[in-house]
């Protein structure tokens, strides 16, 4: 992992854990398998504990371990590290993908929530006057009540958003090709194609994976069928969204956005969308971060001691789902 991330993510309690379930360095932290001290390390290795910044694991560093068996990622996806030479071996892999999941779930409930009351146009109008306002009539259709929510992708981050909107008086949409309605409705939604979920709700939040297939899937055709008001909620990758049809929907005020990743990742700054008052705009902070990190350690942990159990892995990574997931 990268350097110095191991201090951030694991505790004095996740270490001591660590090194009662295996023969572990909790000091060693790789971040190249080409050094020496990674290949006296990989020899002696059966499982690999990793998180943001490991290099791949390929065939070279596959020859340098011989007897490793499994990989604990302790972050989100792995198809920057698992390569198909894993896979060949039958490595197995977990991931902690479902615990950063928590957080960002939590952000977008709390995004959908204020969105819906009007918060950033309030809070600035507030701002610029500095006096009371009459909310009754200059915002007569604001609340959550019945409101519509589309959520595109139930992924593992979709479907705890959905989890944590039932208990509100909603209506609750879902776009995922790759479920059915039946499923749909067990996580308390209704399953509906991508242009009528944009064309029926006051909030859509994506949750899909960056693919091929998902590039631009919010295009301008679908931001056009967003009724006036709507407000996009992206927590997910910039590239699902028409970047430049977005931003020429929010200059006319029409829409509302909540984006928590753009394309660049860091944009421009002369970028509208710093200045935007419809626009509430975060530097990627909605997965772990501070103290939520230690949450993905644990997890890390508590799969290590399944292993070590010789029991299977409670969020195991199958190569079947690579193609359709981060």
């Amino acid at each position: 992992m990268r350097p110095h991330l191991a201090d951030k993510l694991f505790d004095s309690r996740t270490r001591a854990r660590l090194t009662q379930l295996a023969d572990l360095d909790p000091d060693l932290i790789i971040s190249d398998f080409t050094t020496s001290e990674a290949h006296a390390a990989l020899r002696e290795t059966e499982v690999i504990i990793s998180s943001w910044g490991c290099p791949p694991i390929d065939e070279t560093v596959l020859a340098a371990a011989p007897g490793l068996r499994t990989v604990i990622h302790a972050a989100g996806t792995v198809k920057s590290l698992i390569t198909d030479a894993c896979w060949e071996r039958g490595i197995q892999v977990t991931s902690a993908a479902w615990v950063n999941a928590l957080p960002v779930a939590e952000f977008t409930v709390a995004a959908i929530l204020f969105a819906n009351k009007q918060v950033l146009r309030i809070s600035a109008e507030y701002r610029t006057r500095r006096a009371g306002l009459d909310l009754t009539e200059g915002y007569p259709e604001i609340g959550n009540y019945g409101r519509t929510i589309g959520v595109v992708g139930a992924s593992q981050i979709g479907r705890r958003v959905l989890d944590l909107l039932r208990p509100y008086d909603l209506q609750l949409l879902l776009h995922d090709p790759y479920a059915a309605p039946t499923e749909a409705e067990e996580l308390g939604a209704r399953s509906v194609p991508l242009d009528e979920l944009c064309a029926l709700s006051d909030v859509v939040t994506i949750h899909a994976p960056q693919l091929p297939s998902t590039h631009h899937m919010i295009d301008r055709h679908r931001l056009a069928l967003m009724p006036d008001g709507a407000t996009l909620v992206n927590t997910a990758r910039g590239s699902l969204v028409d970047q430049d049809a977005l931003v020429d929907e929010l200059v006319t005020g029409r829409l509302n956005a909540v984006l928590d990743v753009t394309t660049p990742e860091v944009l421009p700054a002369d970028s509208p969308l710093y200045n935007l008052p419809n626009v509430l705009l975060t530097p990627h902070l909605a997965g772990s971060l501070g103290n939520e990190l230690h949450r993905m350690a644990a997890a890390a942990a508590d799969e290590l001691a399944r292993y070590t159990a010789g029991l299977p892995f409670m969020c195991p990574v199958l190569p079947q789902d690579m193609h359709r997931t981060a």
